[in-house]
């Protein structure tokens, strides 16, 4: 079970583009909350603060606002072009007791005999969704892979869950593989060596007349 941790949160004044850009360039990260029948609202909170949360995997977390507390779950993140800082975030209101659907990262432990045979690991989800109280939301889900071989393959029903959490992602949903290393010729020099040179351009010369 994640520790639950309290941030503090500003009623948003300025909703839009221009607002969030505002908020974001004074270190703050712009945030709407919302669920359980009760009106959305728009909030801004410590984006550090916030960030370094979810690195840590808090995932529920205590949210004052106006000088109430709520208990908020972390539902969507949006990032950046580059994929690495977070520019907005919905958080949904959540009780202690209830049970909740989220998608968890999975983490790939052990080292694959496949490794040992000429192969190589390859990801092919990165979460999965699961079904659990929400304040029993692991972190990650581990996978382990120390007895895929070559040729072998996890899929999300093969993967061993922690206690009180049920999975949701279809059972099929295809995890892990172990293939056999791809041969070393890239396309590119398969392209070259399939090409043959340069044509020799054909030198076109004048006939001289019978008379010359």
């Amino acid at each position: 079970m994640e520790k639950r941790l309290l941030l503090e949160a500003e009623v948003r004044g300025k909703i839009g583009t221009k607002g969030a850009v505002l908020l974001r360039q004074n270190g703050r990260l712009p945030a709407v909350v919302y669920g359980h029948k009760q009106v959305p609202e728009s909030v801004s909170l410590n984006a550090h603060e916030f960030e370094r949360a979810v690195h840590h995997g808090h995932r529920v977390l205590d949210l004052k606002i106006s000088g109430k507390v709520e208990t908020l779950m972390v539902k969507d993140l949006q990032y950046d072009f580059l994929g690495r800082d977070i520019i907005h975030a919905d958080l949904v209101r959540v009780d202690i007791s209830e049970t909740v659907k989220v998608s968890v990262p999975i983490e790939l432990k052990g080292t694959a005999k496949g490794l040992h045979e000429g192969g190589m690991i390859e990801e092919h989800a990165d979460v999965l969704e699961i079904e659990c109280v929400v304040t029993n939301i692991p972190e990650t889900i581990v996978v382990s892979v120390k007895d895929v071989g070559v040729g072998d393959a996890l899929y999300a029903g093969d993967v061993t869950l922690p206690a009180g959490v049920t999975l949701v992602s279809p059972t099929d949903t295809l995890v892990v593989t172990c293939p056999m290393k791809a041969a070393a010729v890239s396309a590119e020099e398969e392209g070259e060596a399939g090409e043959e040179g340069p044509a020799t351009p054909e030198v076109i010369t004048e006939r001289k007349s019978d008379e010359d």
